[in-house]
C-alpha cells in the first residue's frame, strides 16, 4: 500500500505537467483527491492493515495527499500568472499613437434659442412658469376672453380630446393658472415657455411647436412699459441697433393688441429678400391684458393693469438662422443641425 501511494504521487506530479486549462486541473483533483479518487481508493483499504501499520500508512497517506495539493496550487498559480501575461501583453498601449476623437453632441437650434429668450426675460426680472399641455376649455379659452362660440376660436385650429379638455392651442393658460393663484398679489412677472398644438403643417407651420409668453400684472403698468421690454428684448436678442415697431391688431384677451416688428438685421431697414422689401420682420403678438381676463383671474382691473405678449420660438429661430422651411428643425439631419 506504502509503494501504491508513492507511485500514485508520481503519478499526479507527472500527469499535472500536461494540464494547460482551468478544466483539466479541476479534473486531475478529482481524479487523485475526489470521494472516488485513486489516493482516495487505496486509504480505503487500511481496515486490512495491522493496528501497527496503520499509523505510519495513514502518515504516508497525508504526505501523498498534501504533495500533490501543494502540486495542484502551484500549477494553478502558474497558469494564472501566465494568463495574467498574455491579457497584459495583448492590450499593450502604444502612447505615441493618436488619441481617440469623441464626437460630442450639441443642443438642438430650438433648445439654444429657448434658453437664450428665457435667459434674457430672467434678466429682466421675470419668472418661469409653467403648467399642463393636456388643458381645459375654460383656461385655453373662456378665462381669455374667449366664451364658446366666439368667431375669434377659429384663429386657433384646436385638437380636442371631448368638449371641454384639449392639446392647448397656447400657453396663455400658464397665466390664467398663475394669477389665480397669486391673485390679490403684485407684482406678476412671468413667461410661460412651453409646448403648444394647433392644426397646421406647412413649410412655415407644424401641428406642434413652442412658445413664449409673458405677462406682467401690477399697479400702473401701462402700454410704455410694454414697448420698453419688449425692446430691451429684441436688442438682446438680435442686435443693439434693432428697432422695434408696433402695429394695431388684434387678440381677445388683450385690448389693445399690437404686433410687434423688427427692423431686419440682414439689411438694416433698407428691403432686403429677408424681409420681402418691407425692411421689417413680424416677431410676436402683444398687448395690454384686457379688463374681463384679470376680473375673471380674481384681479380688479380698476386697481391693476397688465400687458402680455406672446412669441413662436420657431418663428425666432427661422429669422435669427435665416431658416426657410420650419420643417427642418423637426428632421433631425444631422447635416443641417451641426450647423448651430
Amino acid at each position: 500500500m506504502e509503494e501504491r501511494l508513492r507511485q500514485l504521487a508520481q503519478e499526479a506530479l507527472k500527469a499535472l505537467e500536461e494540464v494547460n486549462t482551468p478544466d483539466e486541473l479541476n479534473d486531475l483533483r478529482v481524479k487523485y483527491l475526489g470521494k472516488k479518487g485513486e489516493v482516495t481508493q487505496v486509504l480505503r483499504g487500511m481496515g486490512a492493515l495491522s493496528a501497527e501499520e496503520r499509523p505510519r500508512i495513514g502518515q504516508i497517506a497525508n504526505e501523498v495527499r498534501e504533495e500533490i495539493e501543494t502540486a495542484l496550487e502551484g500549477r494553478n498559480h502558474q497558469m494564472k500568472e501566465a494568463q495574467k501575461a498574455l491579457k497584459l501583453a495583448s492590450e499593450n498601449l502604444d502612447v505615441t499613437l493618436p488619441g481617440i476623437r469623441f464626437h460630442l453632441g450639441k443642443l438642438h437650434p430650438l433648445t439654444q434659442v429657448l434658453e437664450e429668450i428665457e435667459n434674457i426675460f430672467l434678466g429682466l426680472g421675470f419668472q418661469i412658469a409653467e403648467g399642463p399641455e393636456v388643458e381645459l376649455d375654460y383656461y385655453n379659452f373662456e378665462a381669455l376672453n374667449l366664451p364658446k362660440d366666439h368667431p375669434a376660436r377659429d384663429m386657433q385650429d384646436t385638437f380636442f380630446i371631448n368638449p371641454e379638455v384639449l392639446l392647448r392651442t397656447h400657453t396663455s393658460p400658464v397665466q390664467v393658472r398663475t394669477m389665480e393663484k397669486t391673485v390679490p398679489q403684485v407684482p406678476v412677472k412671468i413667461i410661460c415657455p412651453g409646448r403648444v398644438y394647433r392644426r397646421d403643417d406647412d413649410a412655415t407651420h407644424s401641428p406642434m411647436f413652442h412658445q413664449v409668453e409673458g405677462l406682467v400684472v401690477d399697479q400702473h403698468i401701462t402700454m410704455g412699459d410694454l414697448k420698453g421690454v419688449l425692446a430691451a428684448f429684441a436688442r438682446k436678442m438680435f442686435g443693439p441697433d434693432t428697432r422695434t415697431r408696433f402695429r394695431p391688431s388684434y387678440f381677445p384677451f388683450t385690448e389693445p393688441s399690437a404686433e410687434v416688428d423688427i427692423s431686419c438685421f440682414n439689411c438694416k431697414g433698407s428691403g432686403c429678400r429677408v424681409c420681402k422689401g418691407s425692411g421689417w420682420l413680424e416677431i410676436l403678438g402683444s398687448g395690454m391684458v384686457h379688463p374681463r381676463v384679470l376680473e375673471m383671474s380674481g384681479y380688479n382691473p380698476e386697481e391693476v393693469t397688465g400687458f402680455a405678449f406672446g412669441m413662436g420660438v420657431e418663428r425666432i429661430a427661422m429669422l435669427k438662422y435665416g431658416i426657410d422651411d420650419l420643417r427642418m428643425l423637426f428632421d433631425n439631419d444631422l447635416r443641417f443641425l451641426a450647423q448651430f
